[in-house]
């Protein structure tokens, strides 16, 4: 039986998870959290054999928790599983040591031998991902804005798309805002924004933030 923190924003979400794995016979939830900070938290109390960590959630987000998990134990097992199947989340996720990346799409039968393959040492990534990440590392392939970006101007753009003001950021990110502020000056020169609302549209171009979802608030 392997062990699983499930993670995710959303009590609907992890309840169908839950079922549907537990019900498989191979995997035991042994316990869910609804944040990133809740699940840092949760990992260092239970020591998972697997995480499944959604990545666009309110807050400190799974990008900036895996990081931290993964920077207190590098041993730890996680697999990203979210609604954005674009290069920019997964090439930062694999960067940070995540161990795989599923989108909420995929089968039941395909999340069993992700889960399986990661806790035997392995990895895996969906391969519709695969296929878009060896696309974009081709030779001459320089479309992609978000390559130009350091991993920590990343998650604050990340943060900035879903509305988060500096003092926000600074407290999620444990910087001062002054930082995040001269993070959010290099982010428009790089992305060649000319405003705010440039970048949220940028980050919603790539796929890093739902626009439903950012202009509702929630």
């Amino acid at each position: 039986m392997i062990n699983v923190l499930l993670t995710d924003d959303h009590a609907l979400v992890r309840t169908g998870i839950r079922r549907l794995l537990e019900d498989s016979g191979q995997i035991r939830i042994i316990d869910e959290a609804e944040s990133g900070e809740e699940c840092i938290e949760k990992a260092r109390q239970l020591n998972p054999d697997v995480i499944l960590m959604d990545v666009n959630m309110p807050g400190m987000g799974g990008l900036e928790a895996s990081r931290r998990i993964l920077l207190h134990d590098p041993e730890q097992k996680i697999i990203i599983l979210t609604v954005h199947a674009e290069q920019n989340y997964p090439k930062r996720l694999l960067e940070i040591g995540a161990r795989g990346y599923l989108t909420k799409e995929c089968r039941l039968d395909e999340m069993l031998l992700a889960i399986r393959k990661v806790h035997e040492g392995g990895s895996y990534i969906e391969p519709k991902i695969a296929q878009k990440l060896a696309l974009s590392m081709l030779p001459g392939n320089d479309s992609n804005l978000m390559d130009r970006l350091s991993q920590r101007e990343f998650q604050v753009l990340l943060m900035v798309a879903h509305g988060l003001s500096n003092t926000e950021i600074s407290k999620k990110l444990c910087l001062s805002p002054k930082t995040i502020s001269t993070y959010r000056s290099r982010l428009m020169e790089k992305l060649e924004a000319g405003n705010e609302f440039d970048l949220v549209r940028i980050a919603v171009e790539y796929g890093l933030v739902d626009f439903a979802q950012n202009t509702s608030g929630e």
